[in-house]
């Protein structure tokens, strides 16, 4: 990681070898499955690597107009959209560079359904339902809390004219493992399953983290063979932090030392609000290289950005050395929802884009400035 250190920050750097051993791993469910896997773009969009996705995965999946773009001119696989709602100004755009689109209501399948059909393209159309049934304990990322605005429930669905629908869609999950699509699955059959056999395929959304170290892909396999052979559809799944998970980091430096006399405060270049929003959305502590839990090691210290934000704090940790001006802190796992969510609050620049390929090569793919955060207001 010392190579790291010598670039200009803040920057995100995503390793290719990384990259390629996640993309292995779900190239590995499609084979023995015969599934499709589709990149999340809003998790992950850096489209520098999308030749890299391309040679793996099926495809890319969109909730808007730019991500539709994004995945038709750089990844040129199957592009699918899903969104709660749908712009009568970009529909029409929209269906241009779309093979399969998901529509949130019976409402809006309807208002579109003639457009499609007139259209003459072919596109799929699937519908997402809400199966009422999620595991995931944060309400801010749990798609089936309380008045969700997401999927129709299946009180709503019963009745709604199913002609030129291909296809189910529901997303419950949220960074967990296959038991939990396991039962999930049990209650979406319960529901959802006498309308299956009119389908031609079904999405499992994602929340899917496939790629990490203790995921029971076992039972992944066997939930969608289960699927495959009960309802004969082509299963989809669309991970977006699987596909990147573990593959980025972020290198910072430290701009100041504020000593206290609990503990010392270090400021540095990058910023919990602006950079990795999800440190404070979440919430949760990213792990930096060499660095330990606050009192484990030698010297501790909070860590805050630089902006004007009093809740700017990444969090506590703890060093072997006294951190001093101008030393580089590696945060890990800064590849997916970093990059789509970040920001110019304050001004503060975005971090420079870089991606680190097979050879040791870094390239720099993105650089930001004044005239990037002027253009956003």
């Amino acid at each position: 990681m010392d190579h790291l250190k010598t670039l200009k920050t803040p920057v995100y750097v995503v390793d290719e070898r990384l990259l390629i051993k996640n993309l292995e791993t779900l190239k590995g469910v499609m084979d023995r499955t015969g599934c499709k896997i589709l990149l999340a773009q809003k998790g992950f969009s850096m489209y520098s690597t999308y030749p890299v996705l391309s040679e793996y995965l099926s495809g890319a999946t969109s909730s808007s107009l730019n991500e539709v773009r994004l995945s038709y001119e750089e990844m040129g696989k199957e592009t699918h959209v899903f969104a709660p709602a749908y712009l009568d100004s970009e529909f029409v755009d929209i269906m241009k560079m779309c093979g399969h689109i998901v529509f949130n209501s019976a409402a809006q399948w309807y208002k579109y359904r003639d457009i499609i059909k007139n259209s003459g393209l072919g596109i799929s159309c699937g519908l997402r339902v809400n199966p009422e049934y999620s595991e995931v304990e944060t309400e801010m990322y749990d798609p089936c809390a309380k008045h969700s605005r997401f999927g129709i429930k299946i009180s709503d669905f019963e009745g709604i004219d199913l002609e030129g629908i291909s296809g189910l869609h529901f997303h419950t999950m949220c960074e967990q493992n296959s038991d939990v699509l396991e039962r999930t699955i049990k209650v979406f059959e319960e529901k959802f399953g006498k309308y299956l056999n009119q389908m031609k395929w079904v999405n499992f959304g994602g929340g899917h983290h496939i790629t990490r170290d203790d995921y029971d892909i076992e039972t992944l396999i066997n939930c969608i063979m289960q699927m495959k052979s009960k309802y004969n559809v082509q299963v989809y799944l669309e991970p977006g932090e699987a596909v990147a998970l573990n593959t980025g980091f972020l290198v910072s430096t430290v701009l100041d030392i504020i000593k206290e006399d609990e503990m010392d405060l270090a400021i540095i270049d990058a910023s919990a609000a602006c950079h990795m929003p999800d440190v404070l959305e979440m919430p949760y502590r990213p792990f930096i290289i060499s660095s330990g839990l606050p009192g484990e090691k030698a010297h501790t210290y909070r860590l805050g950005g630089n902006t004007c934000l009093s809740g700017d704090v990444i969090g506590d940790y703890s060093f072997d050395e006294k951190l001093k001006v101008g030393d580089k802190l590696v945060f890990c796992d800064m590849a997916h929802y970093s990059m789509v969510k970040n920001n110019t609050f304050n001004g503060i620049n975005l971090p420079n884009i870089a991606f680190a390929r097979l050879d040791g090569n870094i390239e720099i793919v993105k650089t930001f400035g004044y005239e990037d955060f002027k253009g956003r207001l």
